[in-house]
């Protein structure tokens, strides 16, 4: 029978005969066949099968499940054949039997059963409902149904297979929820390293404190090897052994995320290999593996690096150095891989102690001190009161160059330099050999970023403070003995607690998805963004107890600031897991830069970089000139580390190496100059707030606020915090104050009392009632300056 024939037939049926044709119609012309639920209010058997096979896994946080948008269609070039074998439907009609479908509590229930809980149930019917009414024609399966109903020939419940079929469009997640949870099975991660559990592997683990010597053991054993890998955390270290290796004959490569370095002429690769511990290779074997500072397994950004090396190198002996809480969660992991763990414990080769008493005051340090800042505003304060006090410093924190670090603690090192005080952040804990006599810390608040990406701002651990302490009186030093104090009064016996306290034994290793498992995701689910895909990846995960999934912000930052931009998915994970600091406008704008100018397919020359960062740069003026120094060494770094992973987009990595040297040298010259800026940027500030309308500065945005986070600081340096001065003391003190850009104890005691008698002739406190209030509260507060 023919097409036109059937149609005719069709139309001319009334409603009651025409429902009981309408399976069979349904059947025949349906344009997108798919799985159909069985009797009302129950899943099909498959559903079932797979529900339990799924071994009662979590359910999946849905609120991560973004709608994808599903436009309504068109007049179609066939016409409206609904329309046709029936009749044009009654939008008003139809929009009543979708009120009465939604509100439908056996519907909901069944929709749950799918895993349609209320949220994405709602958010389903209402793109489902936008699409039936806002359509030019329909599918023929649904328009008879619709009239159908709309002729009570069918029950209103009909409609949820094509409600569920418009679900799964929308929410994709929703069809393949067995095989995410699957590919997002990271449970059993030994077996991820075919190549190690081959071998039958030596593990020991080299216990002991800072300055124990557990490292220089490790380091015998990997430079008497025939062939041998160091894993380091740190660039430094990774250069440290890179160096020493080669000093003694043995021959070397260096690869870290930025550079590689290769001391064969041939381009061969050497026998032994210093790394960052991401950049090491789970698939070359090796005689001998040195992984350091194993604690770090833990952390919660990184702490997946750890964990890969110490389950995947192919290495006959693993030496393992770090401090004894690792040691039960080691064991314990290469348990299920049956390899035992020799442990080797260390005890501290140089003694050291904590002193009954703080330091106070600046006006007390000694030759050798190290004061240790949490931040780089006390770094930059302090740095200034050593220097008005005749003294000069060395000063290293986190953000500089490596370069930079080594000539500042090479400064400090050397007995003819007359710098013999260091500030510093506790970038110090690793990386670098330093004579330190005394640690001062100024503070033990630390901000930190917890495993779920939420900063915290508490004491530090146990173990930082170790760490930290234990550069002290370092057994290669020229001091023996070491000492460790805090700046503060009421610290010393915070700190004392804190170094008491047994170490907690680390509980779980981190992981991390691979870009593999990432691809797998998004043949699933295409038309998600990769941050998404991130999200629904780590919520679908399972892990064994002694293991979780990494903290992944910094990837998902990436991810959504180059999200629209056209990359394939590989390209776009590998941008998304370059190392950049997300606190940097300049650095993140140049990711973006760079990612935009791979999608059009234009090599990143280094003429091209040159015009980008608008060299050649000038030796910085002041701290925000050195600063954004710093954020252009950290694009430079970031170019390199592009370089090796897309070699044809970024061919000038050697000229760009150059360039950055070059850099070096212009930064190492201003942290030289670092108080000189210090008190240029003072002197700025100052100007700029006396140049300010008296009540535009009494709210400067922000002033307050630093000052109250610096005000424990303040106090122990002996002075009292400046307050807004009278009218007398602008005209004279703020004047000089900006002219010679001093700004002493001694000027900010006669700034105070010079303000305090202007506000008593002139009532300052009515006119000022706000500012008086808060300086007395302060001056209550704080001690008489030294």
């Amino acid at each position: 029978m023919s097409f036109p024939r059937c149609a005719l037939l069709w139309a001319r049926l009334p409603a009651g005969r025409r429902a009981g044709h309408r399976a069979a119609v349904c059947s025949a012309l349906r344009a997108h066949p798919g799985p159909v639920p069985g009797p009302l209010g129950r899943p099909p058997a498959v559903a079932s099968a797979s529900s339990s096979a799924s071994g009662g896994s979590k359910a999946p946080n849905t609120s991560l499940f973004v709608p994808l948008s599903v436009k309504p269609q068109g007049p179609s070039a066939d016409g409206d054949v609904g329309a046709e074998l029936t009749r044009p439907l009654d939008k008003n009609e139809v929009k009543k039997i979708l009120d009465q479908f939604y509100k439908r509590k056996e519907i909901q229930k069944l929709g749950a059963d799918y895993g349609l809980d209320a949220r994405l149930f709602h958010q389903a019917f209402i793109s489902f409902r936008n699409y039936i009414l806002q359509s030019h024609s329909l599918d023929v399966d649904i328009h008879i149904i619709l009239n159908d109903i709309c002729f009570s020939a069918a029950h209103v419940d009909d409609l949820f297979p094509f409600f569920l079929r418009h679900a799964k469009q929308i929410f994709p997640v929703l069809e393949c929820k067995e095989d995410l949870r699957k590919i997002s099975d990271l449970r059993i991660p030994p077996n991820w390293y075919p190549e190690a559990r081959a071998i039958q592997r030596k593990i020991i683990f080299h216990s002991g404190p800072t300055n124990s010597g557990k490292t220089y053991h490790a380091i015998q054993k990997y430079l008497s090897a025939k062939s041998g890998v160091y894993c380091g955390p740190l660039k430094l270290l990774a250069h440290e052994i890179f160096e020493k290796s080669n000093a003694e004959g043995v021959p070397c490569d260096l690869v870290t995320g930025e550079e590689r370095v290769s001391v064969e002429t041939n381009g061969k690769q050497a026998t032994h290999v210093a790394c960052t511990v991401e950049m090491s290779s789970v698939t070359t074997p090796y005689e001998v593996a040195v992984i350091d500072e194993i604690q770090m397994i833990k952390d919660p950004a990184r702490g997946w690096a750890w964990t890969r090396a110490l389950l995947g190198l192919c290495a006959e002996e693993v030496h393992l150095c770090g401090e004894a809480a690792a040691i039960d969660l080691v064991t314990e992991l290469l348990y299920t891989t049956g390899e035992e763990v020799e442990v080797r414990n260390y005890t501290r080769l140089t003694p050291i102690s904590v002193l009954d008493h703080a330091l106070e005051s600046l006006d007390n340090l000694r030759p050798g001190d190290c004061i240790v800042c949490f931040s780089k505003n006390d770094i930059y304060s302090v740095s200034r009161q050593i220097e008005i006090r005749g003294l000069e410093s060395a000063v290293i924190y986190g953000s500089l160059p490596p370069g930079t670090k080594l000539a500042q603690a090479k400064k400090f090192n050397d007995p003819d330099d007359p710098c013999k005080i260091l500030v510093a952040t506790d970038a110090i804990g690793m990386g670098l050999n330093l004579n330190i006599r005394r640690i001062i810390f100024y503070s033990l608040i630390k901000p930190s970023i917890n495993e779920k990406g939420e900063k915290e701002i508490e004491p530090i651990t146990t173990s930082q403070a170790l760490q930290i302490a234990g550069r002290a009186g370092r057994f290669s030093s020229k001091y023996k003995e070491g000492e460790v104090t805090t700046m503060n009064r009421e610290d010393l016996r915070l700190l004392k607690e804190i170094l008491n306290k047994p170490v907690e034994p680390i509980q779980a290793a981190g992981l991390h998805p691979t870009a593999e498992q990432i691809e797998m995701f998004a043949y699933h689910l295409p038309d998600t963004t990769l941050s998404n895909l991130i999200d629904i990846f780590v919520d679908f995960s399972q892990v064994d107890g002694q293991y979780f999934v990494c903290n992944l912000d910094d990837f998902k930052f990436s991810a959504e600031l180059i999200q629209h931009i056209p990359l394939s998915l590989r390209v776009r994970y590998v941008f998304c897991t370059a190392p950049i600091n997300k606190k940097q406008p300049f650095v993140c704008s140049s990711l973006l830069q760079f990612a935009r100018q791979y999608s059009r397919n234009e090599p990143l020359t280094f003429a091209w970089l040159r015009r980008y960062i608008k060299w050649p740069l000038n030796p910085p003026n002041n701290i925000k000139d050195l600063m954004d120094l710093e954020a252009v060494h950290d694009v430079l770094d970031l170019y390199l580390w592009l370089s090796y992973r897309f070699i044809d987009m970024f061919p000038d990595a050697n000229l760009v190496r150059d360039l950055q040297k070059d850099l070096d040298g212009i930064i190492q010259e201003g942290v030289h100059n670092i108080t000189k800026l210090i008190k240029i940027s003072e002197a700025q500030r100052l100007l700029h707030l006396e140049n300010m309308p008296a009540d535009s500065r009494s709210r400067s945005p922000g002033t307050s606020k630093s000052q109250a986070r610096r005000m424990r600081g303040t106090k122990t340096l002996g002075f009292k915090a400046a307050e807004p001065p009278g009218p007398g003391a602008e005209k004279s003190l703020a004047s000089r104050l900006v002219q010679q850009g001093l700004l002493t104890a001694d000027m900010l005691k006669q700034l105070e009392k010079e303000w305090l008698t202007q506000r008593t002739e002139h009532g300052r406190d009515k006119a000022e009632p706000g500012t008086t209030s808060k300086g007395s509260r302060r001056k209550k507060k704080e001690p008489d300056s030294d």
